[in-house]
Protein backbone atom coordinates (compact mmCIF):
# COMPACT_ATOMS: atom_id res chain seq x y z
CA UNK A 1 0.00 0.00 0.00
CA UNK A 2 2.98 1.96 -0.70
CA UNK A 3 2.97 4.80 2.23
CA UNK A 4 0.94 3.69 4.42
CA UNK A 5 1.03 2.62 7.71
CA UNK A 6 -1.80 0.11 9.35
CA UNK A 7 -1.97 0.75 13.16
CA UNK A 8 -3.55 -2.99 14.00
CA UNK A 9 -0.27 -3.57 15.95
CA UNK A 10 -1.28 -0.51 18.57
CA UNK A 11 -4.41 -1.40 18.58
CA UNK A 12 -6.16 1.48 16.70
CA UNK A 13 -9.07 -0.79 16.10
CA UNK A 14 -12.74 -0.16 16.38
CA UNK A 15 -14.98 -2.52 16.10
CA UNK A 16 -18.22 -1.66 14.66
CA UNK A 17 -21.42 -3.55 14.93
CA UNK A 18 -21.31 -4.73 11.32
CA UNK A 19 -17.83 -5.63 10.58
CA UNK A 20 -14.39 -3.24 11.39
CA UNK A 21 -13.53 -0.10 10.87
CA UNK A 22 -9.52 0.43 10.37
CA UNK A 23 -6.92 3.57 10.47
CA UNK A 24 -4.92 3.51 8.16
CA UNK A 25 -2.37 6.79 8.15
CA UNK A 26 0.06 7.79 5.67
CA UNK A 27 3.55 8.55 6.62
CA UNK A 28 3.40 12.30 6.69
CA UNK A 29 0.48 12.20 8.94
CA UNK A 30 2.82 11.50 11.95
CA UNK A 31 2.95 15.91 11.90
CA UNK A 32 -0.56 15.85 12.78
CA UNK A 33 -0.69 12.47 14.77
CA UNK A 34 -2.40 14.23 17.93
CA UNK A 35 -5.31 15.97 16.41
CA UNK A 36 -5.94 12.88 13.95
CA UNK A 37 -5.91 10.52 17.12
CA UNK A 38 -8.06 12.61 18.82
CA UNK A 39 -10.20 12.84 15.82
CA UNK A 40 -10.47 8.82 15.91
CA UNK A 41 -10.86 8.74 19.80
CA UNK A 42 -13.92 10.95 19.20
CA UNK A 43 -15.20 8.61 16.06
CA UNK A 44 -14.75 5.41 18.28
CA UNK A 45 -17.11 7.16 20.72
CA UNK A 46 -19.69 7.70 18.47
CA UNK A 47 -19.60 4.26 17.53
CA UNK A 48 -19.96 3.27 20.75
CA UNK A 49 -23.10 5.30 21.16
CA UNK A 50 -24.39 3.85 17.74
CA UNK A 51 -23.97 0.30 19.33
CA UNK A 52 -25.38 1.65 22.29
CA UNK A 53 -28.87 2.78 20.33
CA UNK A 54 -29.15 -0.12 18.74
CA UNK A 55 -28.97 -2.26 21.87
CA UNK A 56 -31.80 -0.11 23.59
CA UNK A 57 -33.41 -0.47 20.71
CA UNK A 58 -34.02 2.99 19.76
CA UNK A 59 -36.16 4.59 17.53
CA UNK A 60 -35.15 4.61 13.75
CA UNK A 61 -34.64 8.33 13.48
CA UNK A 62 -32.20 7.96 16.35
CA UNK A 63 -29.90 5.19 15.37
CA UNK A 64 -29.82 6.42 11.36
CA UNK A 65 -28.97 10.36 13.41
CA UNK A 66 -25.37 8.34 14.70
CA UNK A 67 -25.12 6.61 11.24
CA UNK A 68 -24.85 9.68 10.04
CA UNK A 69 -22.85 11.13 12.46
CA UNK A 70 -20.53 8.25 12.30
CA UNK A 71 -20.15 8.71 8.86
CA UNK A 72 -19.74 12.58 8.73
CA UNK A 73 -16.86 12.12 11.11
CA UNK A 74 -15.30 9.57 9.09
CA UNK A 75 -15.81 11.02 5.93
CA UNK A 76 -14.22 14.72 7.48
CA UNK A 77 -11.14 12.60 8.45
CA UNK A 78 -10.81 10.91 5.39
CA UNK A 79 -10.75 14.48 3.74
CA UNK A 80 -8.17 15.82 6.30
CA UNK A 81 -5.53 12.45 5.72
CA UNK A 82 -6.18 13.21 1.87
CA UNK A 83 -5.25 16.62 1.87
CA UNK A 84 -1.98 16.28 3.72
CA UNK A 85 -1.39 13.10 1.36
CA UNK A 86 -2.38 15.48 -2.05
CA UNK A 87 0.24 18.30 -0.78
CA UNK A 88 3.06 16.12 0.63
CA UNK A 89 3.24 13.90 -2.03
CA UNK A 90 1.41 15.11 -5.41
CA UNK A 91 1.77 19.41 -5.05
CA UNK A 92 4.80 19.64 -2.84
CA UNK A 93 8.04 21.10 -4.17
CA UNK A 94 9.87 18.25 -2.54
CA UNK A 95 8.25 15.90 -4.61
CA UNK A 96 10.03 16.51 -8.06
CA UNK A 97 10.05 13.71 -9.79
CA UNK A 98 7.52 12.41 -11.97
CA UNK A 99 7.18 9.08 -11.13
CA UNK A 100 6.85 10.00 -7.63
CA UNK A 101 3.85 11.85 -8.25
CA UNK A 102 2.48 9.36 -10.56
CA UNK A 103 2.50 6.55 -7.15
CA UNK A 104 1.28 9.08 -4.88
CA UNK A 105 -1.35 10.33 -7.59
CA UNK A 106 -2.20 6.11 -7.76
CA UNK A 107 -2.39 5.17 -4.23
CA UNK A 108 -4.56 8.14 -4.03
CA UNK A 109 -6.97 6.74 -6.73
CA UNK A 110 -6.78 3.42 -5.27
CA UNK A 111 -8.00 4.45 -1.80
CA UNK A 112 -10.97 6.84 -3.27
CA UNK A 113 -11.94 3.53 -5.53
CA UNK A 114 -12.07 1.57 -2.26
CA UNK A 115 -13.49 4.19 -0.54
CA UNK A 116 -16.33 4.76 -2.68
CA UNK A 117 -17.68 1.15 -3.25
Amino acid sequence: MGCCILYATTGLRYNVPNGVLWVCLVSHTIRGKTKLLARVRRIGGQVGALERALEAERGCAEVLQQIAAVRGAVNGLMVEVMEEHIESHLTSPTTVSRAKRRQGADELMDVVRTYLR
